[in-house]
């Protein structure tokens, strides 16, 4: 697509699932626009390694991985601009994107603008992100396998991470702030009668330890109720406090569930606004890999075009 045509179709995001979008889109030779927004190539571009993506069986750098999906979207012609989407208008038609640089509008948008970890705010915390912290036990459990690692929430995220970082590490220390967990009875069940898993009760982290590396080589945990100190040697630690999905800019106009999520129709990307598709981690709550997000990219990809071809009929 030149940067003169019109797009039939704006991506608003650049992970995994926009790009894929890109790519499905400019092979079918639809008009497309992309925006990257404030974090070209979404969560992954924070990643160190990725080894559980298809088709890289010695692993890749997240960045990386995230430049060969850019560079094949571009190749079937996705025009990507470095905008961030401040707004949208879905209640006329064509759909107009206001972004930080001018305004476009198009027929038909997928967004794709995925979730955000959330974090404990600590001093220095991002100096850890990929150095023995993470909030993805899938992604990145497997590095530590043999290890003592920590798991940080009460609810039902939190347990199941705990429970699934008991096939790699030696210990599992599950840190909550409360005597009691929120998450479901069966969880709970599971996760405090597993022999790997120990609890440290009405404790939060007061900062994290580094070795001379500037890897994660510790925890001070603080007692909630006499604010007295400890030290638990571990060299990971996944916060598991949950996701925000990356919806403001959409100023409620679509319905979301409880958490945030987009809601799509089941076995779709399309939303209750026709020709609105929603890929990726901004409507999956469930899965969260990169891998089901191209998943997702690529079914909005075909559920747009076939819905602009029945337009024109």
């Amino acid at each position: 697509m030149s940067e003169t045509a019109a797009p039939k179709v704006i991506i608003i995001g650049s992970g995994p699932a926009g790009f894929t979008a890109g790519i499905y889109l400019g092979r079918a030779n639809l008009p497309h626009m992309l925006f990257e927004g404030d974090q070209p190539g979404g969560q992954l571009t924070i990643t160190t390694d990725v080894e559980n993506y298809p088709g890289f069986p010695d692993g890749i750098e997240g960045p990386e991985l995230m430049m060969k999906f850019k560079a094949q979207a571009q190749r079937f012609g996705t025009v990507i601009k470095s905008e961030t989407v401040t707004s949208v208008d879905l209640k006329s038609r064509p759909f107009k994107v206001t972004t930080t640089k001018g305004e476009y509008t198009a027929p038909a948008v997928i967004i794709s603008t995925g979730s955000t970890a959330r974090w404990l705010g600590l001093p220095d915390e991002e100096k850890f992100h990929g150095k023995g912290l993470s909030a993805c036990a899938t992604c990145d459990g497997f590095f530590f396998r043999g290890q003592n690692v920590a798991v940080v929430g009460g609810g039902d995220t939190a347990l199941e991470e705990a429970t699934y970082l008991t096939n790699f590490a030696t210990k599992v220390t599950l840190i909550h702030r409360r005597d009691e967990l929120r998450g479901s009875k069966i969880m709970q069940d599971r996760a405090l009668a597993h022999p790997k898993i120990e609890m440290a009760w009405n404790s939060v982290i007061d900062r994290y330890l580094p070795d001379d590396q500037g890897s994660l080589k510790g925890l001070v945990l603080k007692d909630t109720r006499d604010g007295t100190t400890r030290n638990l040697d571990v060299t990971g630690c996944f916060i598991a406090i949950g996701h925000t999905p990356n919806t403001a800019f959409l100023d409620g106009q679509l319905e979301t569930d409880e958490n945030g999520y987009l809601i799509t129709r089941y076995n779709s990307t399309a939303t209750a606004i026709a020709g609105v598709f929603a890929a990726g981690d901004v409507q999956d709550h469930v899965y969260r890999q990169a891998v089901t997000s191209a998943g997702t990219g690529c079914m909005a990809a075909i559920e747009a075009e076939r819905w602009l071809g029945g337009q024109d009929s």
